[in-house]
This record gives structure tokens, C-alpha cells and sequence, in this order.
């Protein structure tokens, strides 16, 4: 995956009487330039709040399709801090008695950059005593004034996730109240079996009650040259996994792409290992094709287009 994110800073250039010069970088560190950011008076979304972390498209799986997984991370002060797709009750973060940090990626609600909601309430739990609430101030919809995660983490960090079967582990070394087992026990209810495909990035598995299961891989390739190949395998036939599947169409979350397969539900993940690495290989190949799209392939591609749903 291409990292692109140095770490951006505030800039260092003000204007006259120590406002920010409008040329200059956005302090908010979207990249753009402050006069058509927060200058404008309007603050445009961060299409990839996650760029530049390591696993992106783990970031935007455990945001928006995984239920229940942790990973490891670490702030650039060397703290050890574990990140959950979910905590309870929606919770942004929380300090364990023994001073443990969970964070949450899944929040109820977000502001126009996901990466500073959550390094909003990073910079707090950070600050919080063990075992006492986090308390991040206004975040999400009522606007963040945190740092952003890349200013907190350790970019160089691996990321390594685990797919949970369920939130046991809100309550690890802890010794819970029956009203907190009976919330673990009704959360567990809503979580689908689900696994990640092994060295395959963030290629997951899912099956929902119902007669299909499904294949969710988010890609980390920039919009335009994926469509593209993907235009290319559908006008050759060679979109679907193997025999069986169908491809069902595509999310946009978070500025990636995220492919859709439906799967027959009577298989297990691991049968679909084998036909997800051939797939893989025919898709890096397509990436790699530089001529224009033929008739055929554009048609493709517009078809394809049709099918993408944007996660908000």
C-alpha cells in the first residue's frame, strides 16, 4: 500500500497580524490550501481521513463492516493503546483500571474529518487517570479541536487485526455487574460471523442470516485506476471469484473502494482463500494496463459505476 502521508502540521507562514496566510496549508491538515478550506468559511470532508495510517483499509473495514475486531497501535510517545470497531454503549474511548486505552473507530457520530473525532478523544483518554472516564469535550457532529490520529500514532507501527466472534473482550480483566453482562450479551446478538481472508489485505468475510454469504475487500488502490481494471476483468469475464459467485457492486467509504461478492452462504471462509488470490493476481494485472478503455470496457465500467453505494 502506498503511504502517502508525511506528517502535515499546521503552517508556520501567517499572514498579518498573526493570521493564517490564505496560500498556506490548512492548519486542519486536509492539504488544501486554507483559503479554499477553513478560510472559505466552509470546511470541506477529508475524503481519506485514514491516509497515511498503516492499514488504511483496515481502518475502513473496522469502521464500517467489521463488528467486532481489535489492533494494536502506538502513539509516537511509545504508548500501547488497542483499537476496537466498536465499545460500549458507542463510547469514543476508555482507561481501563490498569490503564489500559481502548478506542473506538466506530462512532455515533462525526464531523467533516473522522481522523480528528478520533484523535480527539485519543489526546483525552492519553491525559485520562486509570479507570476514570474519558471525557474528549465536542466530538463528531459538534465539531473536533483535537489533533489528528497521524499526529498521535506511530506511522511506522504494524497493524495487525483480530476478527473477534464477539465483545468479550469489552470486559477482559474485569469482573462484571449483571447489568454489564446482560449489555455484552445483547451486543453479541447483532455480531455476523465474519473473518479475514489470510494475506490477502483487507479482503473479509461475512455471512449474514440468509441464503448468501458475501465477500467484502477493501481495496487500497486510488478510485480511478481500480475502476478501471475492474472494467477491464468485467468486460473480459473474469470479475467473479470463481463459479458460484456473483459481483454484487461496491462501496465508496472513506475515499476507498470497497468490492462486493456474493457467495454461496454453505461454504467457509477459508474455501474462498484460493479463489480470492487468483483474483488478486488478475486484478494487479489489470492495474497495470496503461492503454485507454475499449468501447466494451467503458460500457463496463459505467455499469459498474451504477452499482457503487457511497457509506456516509
Amino acid at each position: 500500500m502506498a503511504r502517502s502521508a508525511t506528517r502535515r502540521k499546521p503552517s508556520s507562514a501567517p499572514a498579518a497580524g498573526g493570521e493564517v496566510n490564505p496560500k498556506a496549508p490548512c492548519p486542519c491538515g486536509s492539504g488544501r490550501r486554507y483559503k479554499h478550506c477553513h478560510g472559505s468559511g466552509y470546511a470541506p470532508p477529508v475524503t481519506r481521513p485514514f491516509e497515511g495510517l498503516p492499514g488504511e483499509p483496515h481502518w475502513v473495514a473496522l469502521r464500517e463492516l467489521v463488528p467486532a475486531a481489535t489492533a494494536p497501535l502506538r502513539t509516537t510517545d511509545g504508548r500501547d493503546v488497542t483499537l476496537a470497531s466498536v465499545l460500549p454503549g458507542g463510547a469514543p474511548a476508555l482507561v481501563r483500571a490498569n490503564g489500559e486505552i481502548l478506542l473506538g473507530v466506530q462512532l455515533p457520530t462525526s464531523s467533516d474529518d473522522i481522523s480528528r473525532d478520533l484523535g480527539t478523544a485519543l489526546a483525552a483518554a492519553l491525559e485520562a487517570p486509570k479507570g476514570a472516564p474519558v471525557d474528549p469535550g465536542p466530538i463528531g457532529a459538534a465539531g473536533s479541536s483535537g489533533p489528528r490520529l497521524q499526529e498521535l500514532l506511530d506511522l511506522d507501527a504494524p497493524f495487525d487485526v483480530t476478527v473477534h466472534e464477539d465483545f468479550a473482550f469489552w470486559l477482559e480483566g474485569a469482573d462484571p455487574s449483571p447489568a454489564a453482562q446482560a449489555g455484552l450479551e445483547q451486543a453479541n446478538q447483532a455480531v455476523l460471523p465474519t473473518v479475514m481472508l489470510p494475506g490477502l489485505g483487507a479482503a473479509y468475510w461475512v455471512r449474514p442470516s440468509g441464503e448468501r454469504a458475501h465477500l467484502r475487500w477493501v481495496r487500497p488502490e486510488a478510485e480511478e485506476p481500480l475502476l478501471d481494471a475492474l472494467a477491464r476483468l468485467s468486460a473480459s469475464e473474469e470479475i467473479l471469484l470463481c463459479e458460484g459467485t456473483r459481483y454484487a457492486g461496491a462501496f465508496r467509504a472513506h475515499g476507498l473502494v470497497v468490492p462486493v461478492w456474493d457467495l454461496p452462504a454453505d461454504a467457509l471462509a477459508d474455501d474462498w482463500t484460493d479463489a480470492a488470490t487468483d483474483f488478486q493476481t488478475r486484478l494487479e494485472q489489470a492495474l497495470q494496463v496503461t492503454d485507454p478503455l475499449t468501447a466494451d470496457e467503458r460500457r463496463a465500467r459505467a455499469g459498474l459505476i451504477s452499482r457503487q453505494i457511497t457509506l456516509r
